[in-house]
């Protein structure tokens, strides 16, 4: 919602919300987003205020195959830190204390304001959670895009797990494959600190200033929102870049077989995150927390694509199970959840 003075509800706009009948309307929330990627992740408390480091193996001990009477060099594994950054969201609703008690209406009336400040944050963390970057914001945190934008490894590392399908020009999408887990993908917020959104109703009634600075009675709430993303090993995402939604892709008579490089992103981390039980001693001994979350993420036009060419195809790895009393979509034991906020309008990556 938008309001006069850019900070308050005015009369027009309490008279919008009136019924008839005096009482606060139904509300049809046409610009509410899906974006269960707020759902899935983990969440663990930074090591540093607003930034977090982690140690990262970047190279494995070599044994030596040796000889009678021959020595054996020594080797020792490699590691490098990297420190992840914390943004934070925050907003105030302010409505004034007369106009919210107008037909003794208030606190719905707060409750009205308050959900548009809920739901607007949480459209932009969710779109932050795939395109922020620190470099070019300073005050964010740096979402999955950055780190898989490149389709070459002599550019990024992480291009290994960039797979192109073949789009041009700025009409494209992506599909993801992220395993959240303790150490791999997880969210962060800042040590001492809270996970999740946090709503403070700021008391009764405070001044509140007009444009010219005029003192009047008021109500506030205020809302913070402290998060930040650590890809602590970057082979557990894999994204499908440059999926073209046009007519000349995904649209057209020959679109990208989705199935086809979902299959190559599935094999893309290591085995042990391949199965939700978790790692056995055969993988990884020493992991003290085996097992990951791993879920699909892709926008409506993509989902579509999917479901039209599971039925064309007649395909056996999707399946639907029920997950909190509804239908939810799986590919193979991942289950494919929709984000509004990813986009169809991706610029070709390379």
């Amino acid at each position: 919602m938008t309001f006069s003075n850019d900070s308050f509800p005015d009369m027009v706009q309490w008279a919008k919300l009136i019924d008839p009948d005096g009482e606060i309307a139904d509300i049809a929330w046409t610009l509410a987003q899906c974006n269960s990627i707020l759902k899935d992740p983990i969440w663990q408390e930074s090591n540093m205020g607003m930034n977090h480091k982690v140690t990262i193996n970047t190279g494995l001990p070599q044994g030596t195959w040796r000889g009678n009477n021959q020595g054996v060099a020594s080797s020792v594994p490699t590691f490098a830190d990297f420190v992840f950054g914390i943004g934070m969201l925050t907003s105030y609703s302010k409505v004034d204390q007369a106009e919210a008690e107008l037909n003794g209406q208030g606190n719905k009336f707060r409750y009205v304001q308050d959900q548009s400040h809920i739901m607007g944050m949480s459209q932009q963390v969710a779109t932050a959670m795939f395109y922020a970057n620190e470099a070019i914001n300073p005050k964010q945190f740096t979402g999955f895009s950055p780190y898989y934008s490149a389709l070459s490894t002599t550019v990024a590392q992480t291009a290994k797990n960039v797979i192109n399908a073949g789009g041009s020009g700025n009409a494209n999408a992506s599909l993801w494959q992220i395993n959240w887990g303790d150490d791999t993908i997880y969210n962060l917020f800042p040590k001492g600190s809270t996970a999740g959104l946090v709503y403070k109703d700021k008391g009764d009634t405070r001044g509140l200033y007009d444009a010219n600075g005029n003192e009047f009675e008021g109500f506030t709430s205020y809302f913070e929102w402290k998060i930040g993303l650590c890809i602590k090993n970057w082979e557990y995402v894999s994204r499908l870049a440059n999926i073209d939604t046009t007519t000349a892709g995904l649209k057209g008579t020959s679109p990208p077989d989705l199935n086809y490089y979902m299959c190559e992103m599935a094999g893309m981390p290591p085995e042990s995150t391949a199965r939700f039980s978790g790692i056995t001693e055969t993988d990884a001994p020493g992991d003290p927390r085996p097992g990951t979350n791993g879920a699909w993420y892709c926008n409506r036009a993509v989902r579509i694509a999917l479901d039209q060419q599971a039925i064309r195809d007649k395909n056996v790895l999707i399946s639907y199970r029920e997950f909190a009393g509804e239908a939810v979509m799986f590919w193979r034991d991942f289950p494919v959840r929709v984000s509004d906020c990813l986009l169809k309008t991706e610029a070709t990556i390379s």
